[in-house]
């Protein structure tokens, strides 16, 4: 079993993070050198939705959009000094996703980039119709299924000398268990110590919400340079337990608060964690300030994996349309509210959500009850926001061509009219057997 830590960097904690994040963090593991990864998390079930239906335009497509801009300027660098990639920017399209990896190093000048693909996530097929039609209740065949896979396929891919590891949808703390179960040596029923890394991974895949970015509250919880906050790097022992810092060179903290809030973040019951891996234990943690900006975590314990695997299907889900129009001075707010009453009127085959941005938004419901019991204001500064979902493309329409009517046809003083209709994918989960689920990697050709 390797004693020497591995240091995992985490570069992106969702797609449409910041491009340049991976740069300070990919420089940092050079500077330090030693055995070391990049992490980048992209993926989320609504991410993961929009990637299906762009792949669904174009075969070709699906995979993270900003995928170049990640990987182009760290490449050379990770791959001339051993520093491993793994990522979930595969989403809906994985080998295209690797594809182009492949392409932008041999741009690069690497000829023959070891790219693993993760592969078995992918439940759409006719194999799965009934079992997911069983566990799912419905009827129709999903436009895509895909399940929450575990650190095993990736560890494998490391093991056989992988570079690159692209996957699809995995447990996002599993793109760092995977790496350091490879490098370690760790069984697939090492509880505790796949339970660490685990708690390791989660603090790591949101990025900079654990180095000051998403804990910032002026006045409150103030974040030093938080315009250039760093990304979070984990130093991972043999035994599973880390100390999170961040990049070098980097605003942002790493705080005993930064560290606690994500680590409860999404938690929904401490001493059960459920992930394909393990079920870790959190209840007997403990963080610890061992420098400036470190923070160590201990005491984590972890029990058996549960015998399913999440599975997150994507349905047809009709037209979504929305309009939205602004109205300013005296006045506004009931010109406002004038507005949505004609649309309402206008378009009865219609369930709108209608939002007052500036007065009520935030808290509003989509059945209009907040608005319709809350006082009318003096607000001047108010934007109309329509929005509904219809089977048919034509009736979604509908509702863009008498936003943009309002212009003229009143009430008075309506500008800045903008648009957009676009298809929705409805999702639905449910768990599967671990055993109906094939996962592995292969070598992208």
């Amino acid at each position: 079993m390797a004693r020497q830590p591995l240091l995992i960097g985490c570069g992106a904690g969702f797609s449409g993070d910041r491009p340049d994040a991976p740069e300070a963090v990919v420089a940092t593991l050079s500077a330090r050198g030693g055995p070391a990864c990049l992490m980048l998390e992209t993926l989320a079930e609504r991410t993961l939705a929009l990637a299906q239906l762009r792949r669904r335009e174009d075969p070709q497509a699906g995979y993270e959009p900003l995928l170049d801009r990640l990987v182009g300027p760290i490449l050379a660098e990770c791959l001339g000094n051993g520093i491993r990639i793994v990522s979930n920017f595969g989403a809906a399209n994985p080998a295209a996703a690797a594809r182009r990896i492949d392409e932008i190093a041999r741009i690069e000048g690497f000829t023959n980039p070891r790219i693993a693909v993760v592969t078995g996530d992918d439940l759409s097929g006719p194999a799965h119709h009934a079992l997911l039609a069983e566990r799912l209740g419905e009827a129709r065949h999903p436009v895509s299924a895909n399940a929450y896979l575990g650190a095993e396929p990736i560890a494998a891919a490391w093991d056989a000398g992988a570079e690159i590891i692209v996957t699809g949808r995995v447990a996002d703390p599993s793109l760092a268990v995977g790496p350091a179960m490879a490098h370690f040596g760790w069984s697939a029923s090492d509880w505790d110590r796949l339970g660490r890394a685990t708690m390791a991974g989660h603090l790591l895949e949101c990025g900079a919400q654990v180095t000051g970015g998403y804990f910032a509250d002026p006045g409150y919880k103030d974040v030093p340079d938080i315009a250039n906050v760093g990304f979070p790097i984990a130093e991972v022992s043999h035994d599973g337990d880390c100390v999170i810092g961040k990049a070098d060179r980097t605003g942002g903290c790493v705080t005993l608060g930064t560290v606690k809030e994500q680590l409860l973040y999404e938690v929904h019951d401490p001493a059960a964690y459920l992930t394909p891996d393990v079920t870790a234990d959190i209840t007997g943690a403990q963080v610890t300030h061992v420098g400036t900006d470190l923070v160590a975590l201990t005491g984590v314990r972890g029990h058996e994996r549960p015998a399913t695997l999440k599975v997150t299907a994507f349905y047809e889900g009709g037209w979504l349309a929305e309009g939205g129009i602004s109205y300013a001075g005296p006045g506004a707010e009931a010109r406002a509210r004038l507005a949505a009453e004609i649309l309402a009127k206008r378009l009865p085959e219609l369930e709108l959500r209608i939002d007052l941005i500036g007065v009520t938004s935030l808290f509003a419901d989509d059945a209009g009850r907040l608005l319709a019991t809350k006082v009318p204001s003096d607000a001047r500064d108010v934007r109309l926001r329509v929005a509904a979902r219809h089977d048919r493309k034509e009736a979604a329409e509908r509702l863009a061509q008498e936003v943009t009517a309002l212009y003229t046809c009143g009430p008075a003083g309506g500008g800045g009219v903008r648009t957009a209709i676009r298809p929705r994918l409805s999702t639905a989960s449910c768990f599967v057997p671990r055993e109906a689920v094939k996962a592995g990697f292969e070598w992208v050709s």
